[in-house]
């Protein structure tokens, strides 16, 4: 659909449709994705508002994902494929994007459980879930599952031909840890385990009980949702 054309500037905007004095007015909450990005963005280019610039570069955004995620997923280079949009300002929207990725790691650190599936896998969502690639990390625990250190183990298609238990298991003796948790993404955002994850999760099970490091859990990040063995009782 056509979107409806914008006025040139700013200034053209009726005071109380603004970017700025809407957010001074009602808060940021009221903003739009693209007002929201408009203030970020402060300037336009010649012709053009701010406010036009920031629904350009969501367009630019939706081509590689639905809404303000795909922002995520540009690069430096491609925003500044966008007219107006020099280093400076596509660094700042890079920025907003790591930001938002952080705070919310924060937020989920705060309660951060290592028996409960839930709270990990919100630790781990806004890390993992914009990946384009699988990535397998690997947390290792003592014997009161306090955290001793995590380690990406893998980066690419995870099957069980690829994934080396020994690695794995070579990383957690190294930190002394007696409790692992697996913890991975599906790009396609659906986290229901492949037979290669079955695989993977039993291989790992079955070798951590002879060396006495116990997989406490695999969990399989998606689109804002997950899958855990543990809550499933595949382990």
């Amino acid at each position: 659909m056509e979107q409806e054309k914008q006025k040139n500037t700013i200034k053209d905007i009726p005071a109380q449709d603004r970017p700025y004095e809407k957010c001074l007015e009602f808060g940021p909450e009221h903003l739009t994705d693209a007002e929201l990005l408009a203030v970020i963005l402060r300037t336009g280019r010649r012709g053009s508002s701010s406010l036009d610039l920031a629904y350009e570069v969501l367009y630019l955004a939706q081509t590689r994902k639905p809404g303000l995620s795909g922002l995520y997923h540009l690069s430096i280079q491609e925003l500044m494929g966008i007219r107006g949009v020099g280093k400076v300002k596509a660094i700042q929207l890079k920025c907003i994007g790591e930001l938002s990725r952080r705070t919310a790691r924060q937020k989920a650190k705060e309660r951060l459980a290592f028996n409960a599936p839930d709270t990990i896998a919100a630790y781990y969502m806004e890390e993992l879930r914009h990946l384009e690639q699988e990535v397998l990390l690997c947390m290792m625990l003592d014997t009161k599952n306090h955290l001793l250190g995590e380690k990406r183990m893998f980066l690419g298609t995870v099957n069980s031909s690829l994934v080396s238990p020994r690695e794995l298991f070579l990383e957690a003796l190294r930190y002394q840890a007696v409790n692992i948790i697996l913890v991975h993404n599906h790009p396609s955002g659906d986290p229901t385990p492949s037979q290669a994850d079955v695989q993977i999760t039993q291989r790992v099970r079955q070798g951590g009980e002879l060396l006495g490091i116990h997989l406490l859990d695999h969990i399989i990040i998606g689109e804002h949702t997950y899958m855990s063995f543990q809550e499933k009782e595949s382990l």
